[in-house]
Formats: structure tokens, sequence, C-alpha cells
């Protein structure tokens, strides 16, 4: 269970890294940095995601959920604004960064959960 869990917490990092380099808005300077963002991002996405999801219900059903979208581009500009060395320049980046970050995730939790 704890590999599993170190697993995803590198494949996150891995993704964080990725967005960097593939994105112009989005900046990582190291992948220590990139260890960091992700767990600021799993303790948010936790914590603070739920609330604005449950506040954002009306305009998320009338946009069939994808207004969600929106939120995590929010969610991973702010962790932005307090980490040194992750630098995010406008929405879109955010939105970029959240969207390759959330696909890497994805196929990364995909592939740990066949090898257990």
């Amino acid at each position: 269970m704890i590999i599993s869990l170190i697993a995803r917490w590198i494949v996150a990092a891995l993704g964080l890294l990725l967005s960097g380099y593939v994105l112009v808005g989005v900046s990582i300077s190291t992948f220590y940095v990139a260890l960091i963002v992700a767990v600021l991002l799993g303790l948010v996405n936790i914590t603070i995601k739920p609330i604005l999801l449950l506040l954002a219900f009306p305009i998320n059903f009338l946009t069939l959920g994808l207004f969600t979208f929106v939120i995590n581009a929010g969610l991973f500009w702010f962790i932005s604004s307090f980490v040194s060395g992750f630098t995010v320049d406008g929405f879109i980046g955010a939105l970029g960064g959240s969207l390759i970050l959330s696909l890497v995730v994805l196929v990364g939790g995909k592939f740990i959960d066949a090898i257990r």
C-alpha cells in the first residue's frame, strides 16, 4: 500500500515535470519542487476542492461538469503562488498544466493498479 502511494506521488511529480516541459506557461525548476507541488496539490484536492465543487454545483451542472476543469486550473494556479520554483503564467497555462497532470496521473494510476 505504501509503495503504491509513493509510486502515485512520483507519477504526479513526473506529470508536473512533463507539463513544465511541454507548456510555455508552466515552469518547474527541479524534481524536488515537483514532489513538493505534487504533495500540496494532493492536499488541496482533498481539502479545498470538495468545498469548491459544492459551491460551484449549479454552474457545474449547467456546463455538464466542464466547470471542474476551471476549478482544477484555479487550484493548479493557486499552488504556484506558494511554491518558489513553480510558476504558472496565466489561466491558459494553468488549464493546460492541470489537463496534462490529470492525464498522466490517470494513465499512471491505471498502470500502477495493473501491476498490483
